[in-house]
């Protein structure tokens, strides 16, 4: 690939990692519709540090509240907010690890076609609007319960299926549980760290064991540092506008990029 073409899939990867819209889609388009080559294993585990270090530089600390309060309340101090919130994080995470497992082989064979990938846009993007105009939104993220983590953690299991989009369904879940667009988004962007960290380290052992000549280093160089800038500034605009657009702007986005989908493929 050229520079264009690697600077403009790290961005996408690094924009559509934390919105509504599904990553895996926008990374898969590219080729279905423009007939770009494979960006290849390397540059895949490349923009996912990128991305990773973005969320932990946004969340570093929360995260480190998190931590110590996960291992602090084995000691004197006992369960607080933040631990119960780490339990939470835990929980999300094991259905869609499970379910990966499971499902990968299916997916990597018959869930990326533009048919699929139009029919999750569209379909998700009217539960992820009924959600965001139905729910309640009182309940902060220090609401969070074990039972509530797990829901949402099986919707994201459903992610798997490209063009449904991990975030989207995450903060699908929250708001019909009644959290707020702020808690819903925090909780989904603290739940992407697990599963980004498990993806790059098993594309990470994939790479090892091909036994194949790695990318060029200016190519994993430019995909970390674009990805990590593209979702950076996407996660800070995105939490700073959300209570004043709602999720409306992004449903109106997966809509029209669904109907156009369907036209291109048919």
């Amino acid at each position: 690939m050229d520079v264009f073409h690697l600077v403009v899939l790290a961005v996408i990867q690094g924009v559509t990692e934390f919105l509504p819209i599904s990553s895996s889609a926008h990374l898969i388009l590219p080729s279905q519709l423009l007939g770009w080559s494979d960006q290849g294993l390397a540059f895949d585990v490349a923009v996912h540090i990128g991305s990773l270090g973005a969320v932990i530089c946004v969340f570093r600390r929360d995260i480190w509240r998190i931590v110590c309060a996960w291992f602090a309340q084995f000691g004197e101090q006992g369960q607080s907010e933040e631990s119960r919130l780490g339990w939470a994080v835990i929980i999300a995470t094991l259905p869609a690890v499970v379910a990966g497992l499971l499902v990968e082989n299916w997916v990597e064979d018959s869930g990326r076609s533009v048919l699929v990938i139009a029919t999750t846009t569209l379909v998700f993007g009217v539960v992820l609007g009924i959600a965001d105009l139905k729910s309640s939104r009182e309940h902060p993220l220090g609401r969070m319960t074990l039972k509530a983590a797990l829901l949402i953690g099986l919707a994201q299991a459903v992610a798997l299926i490209p063009g449904t989009s991990r975030s989207g369904i995450t903060m699908t879940a929250a708001l019909m549980l009644g959290f707020t667009r702020q808690a819903s988004a925090r909780f989904s962007f603290l739940l992407s760290i697990p599963l980004i960290l498990a993806a790059g380290l098993f594309q990470s052992i994939e790479l090892v064991q091909a036994d194949s000549s790695v990318a060029l280093w200016y190519e994993m160089v430019l995909g970390v540092v674009f990805s990590f800038i593209a979702a950076w500034v996407c996660i800070k605009l995105f939490l700073a506008a959300l209570d004043r657009i709602g999720m409306l702007p992004f449903v109106i986005y997966r809509l029209l990029l669904g109907v156009a989908l369907f036209l291109w493929a048919t």
